[in-house]
């Protein structure tokens, strides 16, 4: 878990930038938020090694690479214990299929979000998921269009 961090105006302004294009050079990043190269850079790293910038990755369409069928399955425990959380989310996380695994409150435990290739590849997946012991229930939800949301804004 990441510990607060103070972030004053030129962190909250690398962060805006970043959360816009990850991509980003040093040197247009610093130009943009209005600092040196230098002082642009240790600031990126000292939000890096603390935590508040988790990672860059490169976002993929689904469906550019034949998952074009997403669906979020609620999944419901036999037994909401600890001793299978943790052996459950390291399973769903595994899978091919898997984009995300919530834990999440309410009548179901966990949100997985899945692109599959085909509903047959839903269908195995979901019999597969039903088949673990530890899963009491599972509801299949499709998912027609997803929009991203903004970037993250500090409180």
């Amino acid at each position: 878990m990441t510990r607060e961090v103070r972030l004053d105006s030129v962190d909250l302004a690398i962060l805006r930038e970043l959360q816009h294009d990850g991509r980003l050079a040093n040197k247009a990043l610093a130009q943009r938020v209005g600092v040196a190269p230098s002082t642009c850079l240790a600031r990126t790293q000292r939000l890096q090694d603390s935590g508040v910038i988790r990672g860059y990755r490169a976002e993929i369409d689904p469906a550019a690479v034949g998952r074009g069928l997403q669906a979020v399955l609620a999944v419901r425990l036999a037994s909401h214990s600890r001793p299978l959380l943790g052996p459950f989310v390291e399973w769903a996380r595994q899978l091919p299929q898997t984009r995300a695994v919530h834990h999440v409150t309410g009548p179901d435990d966990f949100l997985v979000h899945v692109a599959c290739t085909d509903t047959d590849d839903l269908q195995h997946l979901v019999l597969e998921l039903t088949a673990r012991r530890e899963v009491g229930r599972v509801q299949t939800d499709l998912v027609f269009a997803s929009w991203p949301g903004g970037p993250v804004t500090p409180v």
